[in-house]
C-alpha cells in the first residue's frame, strides 16, 4: 500500500536534516570539503606574529603536495615539513630548513614565518588570497595564488647576490633599476644598476644553463657609488655560461664559482 505524501514529505524533511548535521551546517565543522591546496603556488604576502605584523620579502612562497607535504622558501633558506588539510583546518609541522646565511632583516621574517606557519590553523581562501590563522588569530600567514613565470619574456628584478652558500642583499640604493629580460629573438636585454645592457644569450632548458655572450653592451652614464658597484659585478657575471634554477616566480643564476644573483618575476603590466 502505498504511504501517504505527508509520511514521504516527513521522511524527506528528515534526512535532509541528518544531511546538513553530517555536512556541518555550513558553519565550519570538520565535515567540511577539504580547501584546494595542492598544485597551487603561494607567494606569501606577510606574517603576522603576537600582533606585529610583517611584509615578505622576495621568494617567499608556500607549496602543498598531494601527498600531505609542504615545501618553500622563506626568503631566505627553504624549508619542507608535513601539512594536512581537514576542512579547513591546516595542520603545519615544518621540519627541515636550510641553514644559508642571509641579511639580518631577512631572517627577522624567517624567523616569525617559521613561527607563524606551525601547528593547526584555520584556513580562508577568498578570490585567490589564502589567510592561514591560529585560534586566538595571533598567528596569521597571508599568502596569494600566483601563476609560475617562463623564462623568456619575463620582467626579471634583481633582488640580491649569491656566493657560494651565502645570500646578500644588493648595495643599498643600489638596485633600483637592476632588472632583465631574456628575449625571444635571443638576446638578454635589461639595465645593470645604472645603464642598460644589451647581450645575445642562448638557452639551454635540457642542461639548465644561460649563456650569455659577453661582453655586454652597455649605455656610458655615471651614477653613484653603489649603483656603479652593483653594476660592475653584475657586468662581470653576465658574461658566459651561468646555470639558472627556476622556482615559479624566482630565478637564481650561478656562475662555475658560485658567484650569481637572485631575481624575482615583476608582475605583468
Amino acid at each position: 500500500m502505498p504511504k501517504p505524501r505527508s509520511t514521504l514529505a516527513a521522511a524527506a524533511l528528515l534526512l535532509a536534516a541528518l544531511t546538513a548535521c553530517g555536512r556541518g551546517g555550513g558553519s565550519g565543522g570538520a565535515g567540511d570539503p577539504d580547501l584546494p591546496l595542492a598544485g597551487t603556488h603561494w607567494t606569501v604576502t606577510a606574517v603576522t606574529v603576537d600582533g606585529s605584523r610583517s611584509k615578505a620579502p622576495g621568494g617567499a612562497a608556500v607549496e602543498f603536495t598531494r601527498d600531505g607535504r609542504t615545501r618553500g622558501g622563506t626568503g631566505c633558506n627553504h624549508f619542507g615539513g608535513t601539512a594536512a588539510v581537514a576542512g579547513t583546518t591546516v595542520t603545519v609541522s615544518p621540519d627541515e630548513v636550510t641553514e644559508m646565511g642571509c641579511p639580518e632583516d631577512r631572517r627577522r621574517f624567517e624567523t616569525a614565518f617559521l613561527a607563524a606557519f606551525a601547528g593547526p590553523l584555520t584556513g580562508t581562501l577568498e578570490d585567490g588570497a589564502l589567510t592561514l590563522a591560529s585560534a586566538d588569530g595571533g598567528r596569521k600567514v597571508e599568502l596569494t595564488a600566483e601563476p609560475s613565470a617562463p623564462l623568456r619574456g619575463t620582467s626579471w628584478k634583481i633582488d640580491g647576490l649569491v656566493s657560494e652558500d651565502a645570500a646578500a642583499s644588493l648595495p643599498e640604493g643600489g638596485g633600483d633599476k637592476a632588472r632583465f629580460v631574456v628575449g625571444a629573438d635571443g638576446r638578454i636585454t635589461g639595465n645593470l644598476g645604472c645603464n642598460g645592457f644589451s647581450a645575445a644569450a642562448k638557452v639551454d632548458e635540457e642542461a639548465g644553463t644561460l649563456t650569455v655572450e659577453g661582453p655586454a653592451a652597455t649605455t656610458r652614464m655615471m651614477c653613484a657609488g653603489p649603483q656603479m658597484e652593483l653594476e660592475t659585478k653584475l657586468y662581470e657575471l653576465l658574461d658566459g655560461p651561468l646555470s639558472y634554477r627556476l622556482d615559479h616566480r624566482t630565478l637564481t643564476l650561478v656562475d662555475g664559482g658560485g658567484e650569481g644573483l637572485t631575481a624575482r618575476a615583476e608582475p605583468a603590466r
